[in-house]
């Protein structure tokens, strides 16, 4: 098994996001942020490869937007 598909609950996701629960779930909705995967009828976490990506996709974004600012 690969060490990509490791799992992060939720605890984990907003640590490493910086996100609070509201605004995790908020951007999800709006297709943002990467789903969570239902591991069982009470239990979800989410792909780690995916939230890093996200965090490096946010993180490319605003690099970007301050090379703009005079």
């Amino acid at each position: 098994m690969s060490t990509n598909l490791k799992m992060l609950r939720l605890p984990a996701v907003l640590d490493i996001s910086g996100l609070c629960r509201s605004q995790l779930y908020a951007l999800v909705k709006a297709g943002k942020f990467p789903p969570p995967i239902k591991l069982s009828e009470r239990s979800s976490a989410w792909i780690c490869s995916e939230v890093k990506a996200w965090i490096e996709q946010r993180i490319s974004a605003s690099r970007v937007a301050q090379v703009k600012v005079p």
